[in-house]
């Protein structure tokens, strides 16, 4: 399918499809418990890119939930759906390009299944986005249980003669808490994101 297509569908549709290469991928949507973590999220990382462009002002970020990230340069039969993400600044309208985006995030539903989160997240590292978080909620909806941050690998492990990758590009794993062993969430990249575990408190 392409852009043209999905564009043509009703909204209530076009709204539950990504396009891996004019692949149609459905969307699963969450719980309500889904959302609000997802928003609980977006407004901490918000809150902290707010504080970064007041310190740095040359710099300008944008942070969003459920907006289209579009693989390549032209074109927009390729893209996916992250539930959360942060890009930098782009004109009033302007499509979001994966070499926009500095973070893509997936809260995880009961719902997800490994091969899902997998094929995924290789998409967004296939992409180039620098940061990938994923946000597991507790087994009973009652929170998040944990959230993981992943980082692209820049560099390439040396491998086994006659070894190669399957995929190119790759996240390794930079960070961890639960609410648990954790006052809450600090990590360094993009910038300085602080925030403690009650404010995802639902």
């Amino acid at each position: 399918m392409t852009w043209e297509e999905l564009e043509k569908l009703p909204e209530e549709i076009a709204a539950q499809i990504e396009l891996w290469d004019g692949r149609v991928v459905w969307l699963r949507r969450g719980p309500g418990e889904h959302q609000m973590a997802m928003r609980r999220l977006t407004h901490e990382i918000e809150r902290c890119a707010r504080d970064e462009m007041l310190s740095h002002p040359q710099q300008c970020w944008r942070v969003n939930l459920e907006t289209n990230v579009f693989f390549g340069y032209t074109g927009k039969s390729d893209f996916v759906t992250p539930d959360f993400m942060m890009h930098r600044c782009l004109p009033p309208g302007a499509d979001v390009r994966a070499a926009d985006t500095v973070l893509v995030g997936e809260v995880l539903s009961p719902s997800n299944t490994p091969a899902d989160i997998e094929a995924k997240k290789a998409r967004y590292a296939g992409g180039g986005i620098p940061s990938y978080w994923e946000v597991d909620l507790r087994q009973d909806l009652t929170g998040i249980g944990a959230l993981r941050v992943y980082v692209l690998e820049i560099g390439h492990a040396e491998l086994p003669p006659g070894v190669r990758p399957l995929r190119n590009a790759n996240y390794l794993l930079a960070g961890e808490w639960t609410p648990d062993a954790a006052a809450g969430v600090s990590f360094p990249y993009p910038f300085s994101i602080n925030f403690p575990w009650s404010t995802l408190v639902f």
